[in-house]
């Protein structure tokens, strides 16, 4: 039980934060739920039939190979992931009537990404114990909340725009982006010190999320109606 809060604590954080910045219009709590789970249920189903389509069509053959490295932390893993995410956030998030200005986008993304974060975050902690929840808190925790919000930040600007498909496509390739940056800085640690790089890619996507943040709660449609 105390591994469970453990995994669950840096998520029930992020989401709270989230909730808290959508300062203008709230989100009806029953479809945050729905995204949250959805998120922790039906994007790993996608994922792991992803997985299993990579690995057969590109199988890692040399773990000491960058280029193989870079295939699977971009492609195997970074758009598996965030595709089953996207998915869902397009399909059943984004036609939502609630759905209706552009931090909202933002909102029902990290929903999503906090739903699967906390299914991924609860297997490891399981088998790894104390000191992995702590280390993913910091890491993996707030690097699925960062890919989120810069998906959700893209994807609430095409809701409302002419350009829909190419800005929903922008926020999947951006989620890709840094997800895909994160792990191949793990994923070739035989080179030393190469590490560093997932956690400047983690600092520069806080960054640039807390500014996708302010950006949409400087535009909101309900600013002044409150």
């Amino acid at each position: 039980m105390n591994l469970l809060l453990l995994a669950l604590a840096p998520i029930l954080i992020v989401i709270l934060y989230i909730y808290i910045k959508d300062k203008y219009e709230k989100e009806p709590k029953s479809l945050l739920l729905i995204s949250f789970l959805l998120g922790g249920i039906a994007s790993i189903i996608i994922t792991t039939i992803l997985y299993s389509v990579f690995e057969i069509s590109l199988p890692l053959t040399d773990s000491l190979s960058v280029t193989q490295q870079f295939i699977q932390a971009f492609v195997v893993v970074g758009f598996s992931e965030e595709f089953s995410k996207y998915i869902i956030v397009l399909l059943f998030a984004q036609r939502r009537k609630e759905f209706n200005e552009r931090f909202d986008g933002i909102v029902y993304a990290v929903m999503v990404s906090m739903g699967f974060a906390a299914t991924e975050n609860i297997l490891y902690v399981l088998e790894g114990g104390a000191s992995t929840a702590i280390l993913r808190a910091f890491t993996a925790v707030p690097a699925h909340a960062t890919f989120g919000v810069l998906m959700g930040y893209f994807m609430g600007k095409a809701k409302f725009s002419k350009h829909k498909i190419r800005l929903n496509l922008t926020g999947l390739f951006f989620a890709v982006l840094f997800h895909g940056s994160y792990d191949f800085f793990l994923f070739i640690q035989f080179i030393p010190g190469i590490w560093i790089g997932a956690f400047v890619s983690l600092i520069v996507g806080i960054w640039l999320s807390r500014k996708a943040i302010k950006k949409h709660q400087s535009v909101s449609v309900f600013k002044f109606t409150k």
